[in-house]
């Protein structure tokens, strides 16, 4: 079980990691969106590992974390931009 549990870690740590780069360079909307869309992957990854290895606590952070990203997917690339200003 480790030797399929290992991949799924390392994918959602280091796609977390770049995720959370391509926000903080603030490259616009669109780029932002995208990187939601990874924390989304990573946030399903983790669950998965956590859920595998019977971390709870783990698994229930990033059910929390997973709602989050996908307000930010809804906000940076669903949601109209001109009539959330008005």
């Amino acid at each position: 079980m480790d030797n399929f549990i290992e991949p799924i870690r390392w994918f959602a740590s280091i796609s977390g990691m770049i995720a959370a780069t391509i926000v903080s360079l603030d490259w616009g909307r669109r780029d932002t969106g995208w990187a939601m869309v990874l924390f989304c992957l990573s946030a399903v990854a983790w669950i998965t590992g956590a859920v595998l290895m019977r971390d709870w606590a783990l698994g229930s952070q990033n059910v929390v974390l997973l709602l989050i990203d996908l307000l930010g997917v809804y906000r940076y690339l669903i949601r109209d931009r001109n009539t959330a200003e008005a």
